[in-house]
């Protein structure tokens, strides 16, 4: 005898809401479609359906998507780095008292021993006909983030060895939750033959059809859930193993909107919009902005985020914040609508040579222009950096180009060898965009205070009564 075995999933919604009605009908469909069947079936999401950028996840502190999740039935996600490193550890700790389903990480420790009660290591279900199936869930360890919140993310193959130990011998098949990205799980399916499926996720990569490596089937359905996935799994009851698993990222674009769900996320956004909708101050005159110019409103927030940290100097790019203040009450909504990433303040040590070479970058065309994706940034430009604690001298080429002439710090001259704190956006210590901030060797993250919570207070300090 033969026995299919169901698995759906999603992974890296990133709050892209406008599309989870599409999902919920996908879902339920797809659950209908199984119970009519009599077939055993999953539901799974794979981390970082939470992003702040919503005015729903960040009203609600991420207990809107639980309730989304919960709504469509889901069984087990694990945790994306959104979920980890975004809350503080009181929000973090209590994000998911009201799931309805299992919150499955087993690399994920706090560091007072004080675990919530919903965290599970691994859990096991069981199909209709007996099959047994071990659930492990493994999120990224960026435990410069954690560990300043009150947690650690331990190594993933080490936690990974023993789970599998603890699970080999009572269950039939080992699927994997993995938020790690593409290259782990590819190096997780080579190191480990117990592992028959890997969902994975974080590195928004889509597989179609998975990849099959070694003995794994690995699959995954890149971002913002334009597409679900599906895993089919073919157990052989005589011959006691699996003779087939498919794997398939199906496009939801055309999809119909389920109705309850839609439902649903207005009332959210209701409920949501009553939490920010606290009025912060109220000018007289509009706050004006501009991606490519020292406007007022951006050099105060950058000195006060120097004064806040202690730095000796700073510097964020303009395409922070995306509209302009109008005349009247200022919101937290509204501060969130315009500056919605999820980017934090970071301290690094730059030598005055590495300072200067930043600083030449960040006033390049190609710089100020960069349309980024990712690394926190939701904006559409990066756009002019502003600097505070430093006097940037610059002049002019023939043909019209800026150029660095000098750098000035206490009006002095910057020297070469010395080491200067900086803060800077946590996104550029990440990725390529400017390499010397990203190798520094020393960096202290500002935790939980995102840039606009110094925005908000920026705003009291010089536009408040």
């Amino acid at each position: 005898m033969q026995e299919k075995i169901y698995l759906y999933y999603t992974n890296d919604l990133h709050s892209n809401f406008a599309q989870w009605p599409k999902v919920a009908e996908f879902m339920k469909t797809s659950k209908e479609k199984r119970q009519r069947n009599d077939d055993s079936y999953w539901l799974f999401d794979i981390g970082d359906h939470v992003d702040r950028v919503h005015p729903i996840a960040e009203g609600l502190m991420g207990k809107g998507n639980i309730d989304l999740l919960n709504e469509i039935g889901y069984d087990a996600v694990t945790i994306g780095n959104n979920e980890g490193i975004t809350f503080a550890h009181e929000d973090l700790f209590h994000l998911y008292d009201e799931a309805n389903f299992q919150v499955v990480c087993a690399n994920l420790q706090s560091l007072d021993n004080v675990l919530p009660p919903w965290l599970k290591s691994t859990i096991q279900v069981q199909t209709k006909q007996g099959v047994k199936i071990g659930v492990i869930g493994l999120t990224a360890p960026f435990n410069d983030y954690y560990e300043l919140l009150g947690w650690h993310v331990a190594d993933p193959y080490e936690v990974l060895e023993k789970q599998i130990k603890t699970l080999t011998g009572s269950v039939d098949i080992i699927v994997l939750m993995s938020h790690l990205g593409i290259n782990e799980d590819e190096e997780i399916a080579r190191r480990f033959p117990e592992i028959d499926v890997i969902i994975g996720g974080h590195t928004h990569h889509l597989l179609r059809t998975g990849e099959q490596v070694n003995q794994a089937i690995i699959t995954a359905a890149g971002k913002h859930c334009y597409f679900a996935g599906e895993v089919i799994l073919t157990w052989d009851h005589q011959g006691n193993k699996l003779i087939n698993m498919e794997a398939f990222a199906t496009d939801i674009s055309n999809y119909p909107e389920n109705h309850e769900t839609k439902a649903l996320l207005k009332n959210l956004q209701h409920a949501a919009n009553e939490k920010l909708n606290k009025t912060i101050i109220t000018i007289e005159e509009p706050i004006r902005i501009g991606w490519y110019e020292n406007t007022p409103i951006m050099e105060q927030l950058v000195e006060k985020i120097l004064r806040e940290t202690g730095a000796e100097c700073a510097m964020f790019n303009a395409g922070l914040l995306l509209d302009h203040f109008p005349t009247g009450e200022i919101t937290l909504g509204d501060i969130h609508r315009i500056c919605p990433h999820p980017i934090n303040p970071c301290i690094v040590e730059l030598t005055g040579a590495e300072l200067l070479e930043v600083v030449r970058a960040s006033l390049t065309d190609e710089f100020m222009n960069f349309e980024l994706k990712g690394f926190g940034f939701r904006g559409k430009v990066l756009g002019k950096m502003v600097f505070a604690g430093i006097e940037v001298q610059t002049d002019y080429h023939p043909n019209g180009k800026e150029y660095v002439d000098e750098i000035y710090y206490k009006g002095e001259p910057i020297s070469l060898d010395k080491t200067y704190q900086v803060v800077t956006a946590d996104s550029f210590t990440f990725g390529r965009l400017l390499p010397e901030v990203a190798k520094s060797e020393k960096k202290t993250y500002i935790l939980p205070t995102f840039i606009r919570d110094y925005l908000a207070d920026t705003l009291r300090e010089y536009y408040g009564e």
